[in-house]
């Protein structure tokens, strides 16, 4: 269900090569949560960072939307960057699992695949 990756990359090269590997696949970013920076700003005690990426691909989000408008609460795709004892890691949610879970419909599962191929392909070139 989960795909996560380490990096040999500082945490900041890895978020910006993130972002740069989603506009290469045609994906926009259409927003960035500071996780850390907001448990912090709460008061939390976190000592982690974590940068997850909304991303969004308008023709599949589209093909989605048509087939099942409930499935609007699973989009956009999340892609994170995180630290974890002091390693850099990228992952995402299995976008087939996640549509697999909430729709049988055959053509959704193509959609949920090819969104999957191409995420984990960011998470790789960004790595």
């Amino acid at each position: 269900m989960y795909y996560i990756v380490e990096s040999d990359k500082p945490f900041s090269q890895a978020s910006a090569d993130l972002q740069d590997a989603v506009a290469r696949h045609k994906f926009g970013v259409l927003h960035v949560h500071d996780l850390g920076a907001t448990l912090r700003g709460k008061g939390v005690d976190f000592g982690e960072e974590c940068h997850i990426l909304e991303v969004c691909n308008p023709a599949q989000a589209a093909k989605v939307l048509a087939a099942d408008m409930r499935l609007n609460m699973a989009l956009p795709c999340r892609i994170s960057v995180f630290t974890e004892h002091g390693k850099t890691r990228l992952g995402l949610i299995s976008p087939a699992a996640m549509l697999g879970a909430l729709s049988a419909d055959p053509a959704l599962a193509i959609v949920a695949q090819e969104v999957e191929t191409a995420t984990k392909a960011m998470v790789d070139e960004a790595r």
